[in-house]
């Protein structure tokens, strides 16, 4: 029987309904800038967060009573179950997980993958007879302690095999799967004191273990994206992914900015000391875009409390830039989000994909609506128009030092700072959203 039998299919039933089993906002077949709600925004759930999480808190163990929990591969078929149960009740096109969420750990690496397999058999058939579909895998090499000291940038070089090895049985399942993406999600990839760290030598190690990766990519066939996630300072103090910037530089330092895009989180911009719109932003302008996922931080508790979204300008800001962008290609918007412990019922469980999914039909509408209007590029663009001409060109491009010094003082040069108008585009935004 499943666990969300008492729930009806969530349909679109306008701004107006009273029913909370009922998107408001999200209609997947309207048509937002010449393309369907639902190809803008591509939304997946994360198994971890809605199946995998229990509950727990570092100072306390399981709320949740899920008739999924138990280490063997009969609750990883109930879970399986639960989860494309879930799924369809929310009508969602892609869902995303780890190894680990979805298998039991065996007492070998090869009984581990042969679990991650047989799994992967049934989720075959339940794609197939649902039509949901994979928008990416990844590896967990962050919980067992095996990975306490990293996994690419481990110290051991039998950690690093291991990893390796990890690695290649996620591709090969998200590949058979018809995963769009595959994402690589550094949470040891870091370090708490130099004083036992090694900076160049893991550094080599992780651009090794990126190349290998891409290679392996091209081998199989895999079609879809390599992503990695920009994450700061969770649980490493030191982390070697902070952000956009830092992994433009490592891409660029090991030649693989042609070859990997980022999956940005809203809650690690935060932690970074960005916004999220900043992140992806900066990985539009670098040509990095790939996919989101969408949560949001207790503003309070200085963590990632991987909360659902529920702030429409934040969001209709992200989606601004990712329209900017132009849009998802393979990538999509990932509930990197979960209920909160004291949530206990299958009905929290939906509800809180129900609400995330209606802000973010919300803020992709408004975000078109600007992108439409065009008012914020036009004001953007006359703040910077005076480069536009030629002599403004030359000076950029061809005069040296010495000579725009010398125009300077020929001209008598004695420029004037311009308004640069923020809360003037603050308001115009706050008419959208």
């Amino acid at each position: 029987m499943s666990y969300f039998k008492d729930i009806p299919p969530i349909q679109y039933e306008g701004p107006d309904s009273d029913n909370e089993f009922a998107y408001r906002h999200y209609d997947p077949n309207e048509v937002v800038m010449g393309k369907r709600m639902e190809d803008h925004l591509r939304l997946a759930v994360a198994y971890w967060h809605s199946l995998a999480y229990e509950g727990g808190d570092p100072f306390g163990g399981r709320t949740f009573e899920r008739p999924w929990y138990g280490d063997d591969m009969a609750a990883a078929r109930v879970k399986a179950d639960a989860a494309f149960d879930m799924f369809g009740v929310l009508n969602v096109p892609f869902f995303c997980f780890h190894d680990a969420d979805v298998r039991p750990e065996g007492d070998s690496f090869a009984e581990s993958r042969r679990n991650l397999e047989e799994i992967c058999d049934v989720f075959a058939d339940k794609m197939q007879q649902t039509g949901t579909k994979l928008l990416w895998g990844t590896a967990n090499m962050f919980t067992h302690r095996r990975w306490m000291a990293g996994a690419a940038t481990n110290p051991d070089p039998e950690i690093f095999a291991y990893a390796a090895a990890t690695v290649k049985a996620c591709m090969d399942v998200t590949h058979r799967l018809g995963g769009e993406n595959y994402v690589l999600w550094g949470g040891r990839e870091g370090y708490e004191s130099l004083l036992n760290t090694d900076l160049t030598r893991e550094a080599e190690q992780a651009g090794a273990f990126l190349t290998k990766v891409v290679d392996y990519k091209h081998k199989i066939g895999f079609k879809g994206t390599i992503l990695i996630e920009p994450k700061p300072q969770e649980p490493s103090k030191h982390q070697y992914d902070f952000d956009v910037g830092t992994i433009y530089g490592f891409l660029k330092r090991f030649g693989l900015e042609n070859e990997v895009k980022l999956n940005i989180e809203q809650g690690h911009a935060i932690l970074a000391g960005h916004s999220f719109e900043h992140e992806l932003a900066l990985a539009g302008s670098l040509g990095l875009l790939g996919s989101i996922d969408m949560n949001r931080n207790d503003y309070q508790s200085g963590w990632d409390t991987d909360q659902f979204p529920n702030n429409v300008p934040e969001v209709a800001l992200a989606y601004y830039e990712v329209l900017r962008a132009g849009g998802f290609t393979t990538g999509g918007t990932n509930f990197d989000a979960r209920v909160r412990r004291q949530s206990l019922d299958p009905e929290d469980l939906v509800l809180s994909h129900v609400g995330a999914i209606d802000i973010c039909a919300r803020g992709l509408k408004a975000a078109a609506a600007m992108l439409e209007n065009g008012g914020l590029e036009k004001m953007r663009a006359e703040r910077y128009a005076g480069w536009d001409n030629e002599a403004s060109q030359a000076m950029l491009k061809s005069e040296s030092l010495d000579q725009i010094a010398a125009r300077v003082e020929e001209t008598n040069l004695n420029p004037q700072p311009r308004s640069g108008r923020q809360e003037r585009l603050e308001n115009w935004v706050s008419r959208f959203v």
